[in-house]
């Protein structure tokens, strides 16, 4: 089968998260059981195994990448159109069988990226636009939250699949805790992943534990973050750091911190649990998914007012609890196990052969 992806980034944007990955992840994989792939996205692009087609900028794509794909790309079996608040809309400009990836609705992000007419909009297209148009099409949901939020759009059950993300798992044994407190986040640095929220809550618990907090990532919020983090002792903010850089640091880590709004499948959790590290993190859609709360990690669950003391007290008793990390950590490892690549890129070939079968006959 001939698979095409539309995505908004590349892996090599320097905003790329866990949607590019995810993507990147799903090419290899379906390229690896015999079927040719390639993306199609807007710039900057890198090179990849598979083949990368530039269709403009940021906003611009939307605009090129149908004309490309009508053109020089029309003869794909499948096209997986990726929602990143918005999706490309195949449906209103391709015949033949498309899905639709939704990692997470982006309802309540649309008013902290734009001015509130874009916004109000860009929330209405979300809502109602994108459930007509692709009436007749599946949506692969990347959790039972994401699912869950497609129904309360008005898409019906029977047109979703959802399709948890796969984590690598390292060979050996998981790593041993630094003997001086480590406590990690691993985000993108924009508004919904409130990394804000986390410094203040480790301003409250530094005092207690002692000890550093790591936050791993870029973004557009990081000067703001870096002077927030400057007058909190132990605070870091790492930037970028290698793959190799990020497992010796889960190594070492007590258990992650994760204080995002919400997410499609918490990523970064399941790759904390596969090192054997547990995730604090608040209450959230995908969180919830990712975490089983008292079992894999814990979740806090406050109103935004007391959420910050709320979190503070959470993770000043999990790092006074060497016991409970240490259960927690390994009931996360096992579970992480559970979710591997192949599990993932085996269940997207079943949806992609559905998705051609199907809306042939239509």
């Amino acid at each position: 089968m001939r698979i095409l992806a539309l995505s908004w980034r590349d892996l090599a944007h320097p905003q790329a998260g866990g949607s590019e990955v995810l993507v990147d992840k799903i090419l290899m994989g379906l390229q690896e059981r015999g079927h040719e792939v390639a993306l199609v996205c807007g710039g900057p692009t890198g090179e990849r195994p598979y083949p990368v087609h530039r269709a403009g900028g940021t906003y611009s794509q939307y605009v090129r990448a149908p004309i490309l794909c009508a053109t020089r790309l029309r003869d794909y079996d499948l096209v997986i159109d990726v929602e990143n608040g918005l999706p490309f809309f195949t449906p209103f400009w391709r015949r033949g069988p498309s899905v639709c990836l939704v990692h997470h609705v982006h309802t309540d992000q649309w008013e902290t990226r734009f001015p509130a007419p874009l916004a109000r909009a860009g929330g209405a297209a979300e809502r109602h636009l994108i459930p007509a148009v692709y009436r007749r099409r599946l949506f692969v949901a990347v959790s039972p939250s994401t699912a869950v939020a497609l129904q309360e759009m008005g898409v019906p059950p029977e047109q979703i699949r959802v399709v948890e993300n796969g984590v690598d798992m390292l060979p050996g044994p998981a790593g041993t805790e630094a003997p001086a407190p480590v406590f990690v986040a691993i985000s993108r640095l924009v508004p919904h992943k409130r990394v804000d929220l986390l410094l203040d809550a480790w301003r409250r618990v530094q005092p207690v534990t002692g000890g550093r907090f790591v936050v791993v990532g870029r973004g557009p919020d990081e000067e703001v973050l870096r002077r927030q983090a400057a007058a909190i002792p132990g605070a870091q903010l790492a930037g970028h750091i290698s793959e190799d850089e990020k497992q010796d640091l889960l190594g070492k880590a007590w258990f992650l911190v994760h204080g995002a709004h919400h997410e499609g499948w918490g990523m970064v959790v399941l790759e904390a649990a596969a090192a054997g590290r547990p995730a604090l993190a608040v209450d959230a859609p995908g969180v919830r998914d990712a975490i089983i709360d008292g079992k894999t990690g814990l979740l806090v669950r406050a109103d935004e007012t007391s959420l910050p003391s709320a979190l503070a007290k959470a993770w000043v008793q999990l790092a006074q609890d060497r016991a409970l990390r240490t259960r927690l950590g390994e009931q996360a490892r096992q579970r992480a196990a559970e979710f591997s690549w192949e599990r993932t890129i085996r269940s997207w070939e079943s949806v992609a052969f559905e998705a051609v079968a199907s809306q042939g006959r239509s």
